[in-house]
């Protein structure tokens, strides 16, 4: 059964409350961050003949043992001290860019204003790779919530002005529809509100491309069907060269824990059930089949492979390769 938006809503009010209240929107208690100065925001590297860059939005604390369900008292304290973190867990908001042709692809849209100052940083990691926003041709949704779309728009101002945004229909149909909105308690509407604020100007201006189920939408890129997290949650297959990433938009919140027990939900899941089912089925086959994965919410760059771990699963990141030079 589909949990109530109510239910949602109040939770995801709830978590992010002490770091995106009112006080901290108006400046007023802004809170204390862990470093002094910008960190780099983008990884280059390559998927066979194809270049991707994966780009930081930012990182925001979220208090884990408040938002996963379906766990046992102390397991995710006890999983989370395995790997030397608190409750207090620092997450990534991650986007990539991938260079595919003439095309400037992305995946995913980050934070916006939405969520507090230590977000919103997308622009600037994707300008510090090389690229303006105005440069975008397409931007493919991997879910509506708005950490994931909240940076197409800035104020009234589209940000990627001459993208193409590629969402699946249930998506739309799900969060931009005002008889629904209308079906939502009053104190829940702001949610829809978002959404539609953030990606209803795109569909307005004709810049929306919706799709349903496994679809190929540029030579070597398809979208793969993975619903329970929202109803239309969508992954992204890039091949090339005998080479495999899939972008996992928000299949993981905390892979230290979801890897070890794939079962475990979160509150922000529309439909648990369904959302862990997909979770197993996609793990297993990204094991099997040995490519590459990049979750928007793993530690940045969030890229890497997932491997077999007693009865569950661990995360291997990709190497580190700084080998460029300057050929004369």
């Amino acid at each position: 059964m589909h949990r109530s938006i109510l239910t949602i809503s109040l939770a995801i009010a709830a978590a992010l409350a002490p770091v995106a209240g009112p006080a901290l929107a108006e400046g007023v208690n802004t809170p204390s961050t862990k470093i002094s100065q910008f960190q780099a925001g983008y990884y280059h590297f390559k998927i066979g003949d194809v270049e991707v860059v994966a780009l930081s939005d930012g990182t925001l604390p979220i208090p884990a043992n408040k938002l996963l369900t379906n766990v046992r008292a102390g397991e995710v304290a006890s999983r989370l001290a395995q790997t030397y973190q608190s409750t207090d867990v620092e997450a990534s908001i991650n986007a990539y860019l991938i260079k595919a042709g003439d095309r400037l692809i992305m995946v995913d849209a980050g934070t916006g204003e939405l969520y507090g100052p230590t977000l919103n940083k997308l622009s600037a990691s994707l300008k510090a790779a090389g690229y303006l926003p105005e440069q975008i041709t397409d931007i493919l949704i991997t879910h509506i919530h708005t950490d994931h779309t909240g940076g197409l728009m800035d104020g009234q101002r589209m940000v990627f002005p001459n993208a193409t945004v590629h969402i699946e229909r249930k998506e739309v149909d799900y969060w931009l529809n005002p008889e629904r909105r209308m079906q939502a308690p009053e104190s829940t509407r702001k949610y829809f509100d978002e959404a539609s604020a953030k990606v209803q100007p795109y569909l307005n201006a004709g810049k929306v491309k919706t799709f349903s189920g496994e679809t190929v939408l540029f030579p070597g890129i398809r979208s793969i069907p993975a619903p329970g997290h929202t109803p239309g949650h969508t992954l992204y297959a890039l091949e090339s060269k005998g080479e495999k990433l899939v972008f996992w938009g928000d299949l993981l919140h905390i892979a230290e824990v979801q890897l070890p027990r794939p079962d475990v939900t979160i509150i922000f899941d529309v439909d648990p059930e369904a959302a862990a089912a997909t979770r197993k089925q996609v793990i297993a086959d990204a094991v099997k089949g040995r490519y590459w994965i990049a979750g928007d919410h793993v530690s940045f760059p969030g890229v890497g492979h997932v491997q077999v771990d007693g009865d569950g699963y661990r995360w291997i990141p990709m190497t580190y390769i700084n080998d460029y030079y300057e050929k004369n």
